[in-house]
């Protein structure tokens, strides 16, 4: 039923959505939605069940997106430039960041590359900073984690197993 109830949500949903449309507990959706998370990883299937900001949403496994994009004809329109990616990173692993936090961090303005995230709805403002003109938070998006292949942000590599080949660039996304 869950699963029913998943594919045909426009978007992500809040399991209390879920457990009122079936007459259950959140906590009881939460309990079938890691079993049926479990069963998708057990059984190898091309679904996988994707957790973000306390919402949830059924899309196709990492290792099927290329093949997905290919068939939905988005392979040309789903690249990201070295600065994207840059930024992403350091928005992924520091969110919530304001953009002069990010700007410090990469040494040049980031001014165009925000937007170019914001419009691919990757990163998203989450709020706004206390301070001389309270600048815009951003975060990342649940898009972001489906462009990744990431079922939660939890999922992200730990800074640590990218090496020694730029030690002061971990040292600031640290702080």
């Amino acid at each position: 039923m869950l699963e029913a109830l998943l594919f045909a949500a426009p978007g992500s949903v809040a399991p209390s959505q879920l457990a009122s449309a079936i007459d259950m507990t959140p906590t009881e959706v939460e309990n079938g939605l890691k079993e049926l998370s479990d069963y998708y990883i057990s059984t190898g299937s091309g679904l996988c069940v994707q957790w973000h900001a306390g919402r949830v949403q059924l899309t196709t496994t990492a290792e099927l997106g290329g093949v997905v994009e290919k068939f939905l004809g988005l392979e040309a329109t789903s690249r990201l430039s070295k600065a994207a990616l840059e930024s992403l990173a350091i928005i992924a692993y520091k969110q919530p960041v304001t953009r002069p936090q990010l700007d410090a961090i990469r040494g040049v303005s980031s001014d165009g590359v925000v937007k170019s995230l914001l419009s691919k709805d990757l990163i998203q403002e989450v709020g706004r900073a206390e301070g001389p003109g309270r600048p815009i938070l951003y975060g990342t998006t649940a898009e972001f984690l489906q462009y990744f292949g990431l079922k939660s942000i939890q999922d992200l590599p730990a800074l640590e197993s990218f090496g020694e080949n730029q030690p002061e660039r971990r040292d600031i996304l640290k702080e």
